[in-house]
């Protein structure tokens, strides 16, 4: 057989040379992964000290589950306390404005000013909403029943027929006396 002398010819993939990296950058890989073949296994007496973190970590965990709430059980059952003056004053402010604002019963009220009938549901309906809304009214003192009786009596409204009866009674005041008082 014969010899062949290898001459220094470039292979298909080209010279062998570190292009991106500079000799300092290729030492120092060189040390961390020396650095890292050292450093396989575990550290030094990690066989006790990971028992012990174990340890506490399931101790924090597993709870006895006999030992149960620590917050007292009560014996006798008590009544529910009534609401106060005030809770119920507050609990009808919030029916009375639930109720106001009660998209449905309006959009029933304005068919009625329509002028269009409603089925006896709806209409019942509509009367029991507003029967409600009265009874809350009275009940938090926003409606007085004496300014809705004055208006309703005729003998509290002056009896004026026309614009020269207001204009001849206005002339024949005495302004003097309102004066003097």
């Amino acid at each position: 057989m014969t010899r062949k002398k290898r001459g220094r010819k470039i292979g298909s993939e080209g010279p062998a040379v570190y292009r991106d990296k500079t000799p300092n950058q290729l030492e120092l890989e060189s040390r961390q992964r020396q650095k890292a073949k050292k450093r396989k296994g575990l550290k030094t007496g990690s066989r006790h000290s990971a028992v012990e973190e174990t340890k506490q970590r399931n101790a924090a965990q597993k709870k006895d589950p006999r030992l149960g709430s620590k917050k007292p059980i009560p014996l006798i059952v008590e009544p529910k306390k009534p609401m106060t003056k005030q809770q119920r004053r507050m609990s009808a402010e919030q029916e009375l404005a639930m109720l106001e604002n009660d998209a449905q019963l309006m959009v029933l009220l304005d068919r009625l000013d329509a002028g269009e009938k409603l089925g006896a549901g709806l209409q019942k309906q509509v009367d029991q909403k507003l029967d409600r809304i009265e009874q809350l009214m009275k009940q938090l003192g926003l409606m007085e029943e004496d300014e809705v009786e004055l208006f309703e009596e005729d003998e509290y409204r002056p009896a004026v027929k026309s614009d020269d009866d207001l204009l001849d009674q206005f002339e024949k005041m005495d302004l003097d006396k309102f004066g003097k008082e």
